[in-house]
């Protein structure tokens, strides 16, 4: 929870202290290069690290074998792929045309990372609801928007590499804003789940 904590609000104080980017149309990723820029590394880092210890959590969880190995897959894929995308930092601000080679690796990394979790979320919602079930509601909107955020994310990531033509106003691109909803929600979630799975283990202390 501190971990999630501590890179959720290093991404909050990065966009602070970077007015000179467009929340709206950078992804988050890119203040690497503003100021405090070394705080993307460590909250991405931070967000990784968080997710695997939700992973291995989830295995413990009672239910179908299949589905608990599926989603623990989902869950390392987007760990490994967040942990990956802090090591190899994006490119600057404004260039989408020429991605370097990190740019590339922090792209790959990323793009399945962001579409594992909303899986794990899918195949985890009756398990995690099971051992909280007065988080049913919110486990149900948090996996709903983050299917539909991530969606919306992809089809703004394609439009980007094509050539930004998706945005409002004076924003060329509306992908920033999308990213920051998906990560929103999809912290939420990862919130959620550790919460439950928690439960699980002081339930399991209790009978001990």
């Amino acid at each position: 929870m501190l971990l999630l904590a501590a890179g959720c609000a290093a991404m909050v104080a990065v966009d602070v202290l970077n007015p000179q980017f467009s929340p709206v149309s950078e992804t988050v990723s890119r203040y690497v290069h503003g100021s405090a820029g070394w705080l993307i590394t460590t909250a991405l880092l931070a967000i990784g690290s968080a997710s695997a210890v939700v992973a291995v959590q989830v295995g413990r969880l009672p239910g179908g074998p299949v589905v608990r190995r599926v989603a623990r897959g989902a869950l390392a894929v987007w760990a490994g792929g967040v942990l990956v995308a802090g090591f190899f930092p994006a490119d600057p601000p404004g260039r989408w045309s020429r991605p370097s080679m990190s740019e590339m690796v922090h792209g790959t990394a990323a793009f399945p990372a962001f579409v594992a979790l909303p899986l794990a979320a899918l195949l985890l919602r009756r398990q995690l609801t099971a051992r909280w079930p007065a988080a049913r509601k919110a486990l149900f909107a948090v996996t709903t928007a983050s299917v539909v955020a991530t969606a919306a994310l992809a089809v703004c990531l394609i439009d980007v590499m094509d050539g930004p033509s998706l945005g409002v106003g004076s924003a060329p691109t509306l992908v920033g804003l999308v990213e920051r909803l998906v990560i929103t929600v999809d912290l939420a979630w990862l919130t959620l789940a550790a919460v439950a799975t928690a439960r699980l283990s002081e339930g399991r202390g209790a009978r001990g």
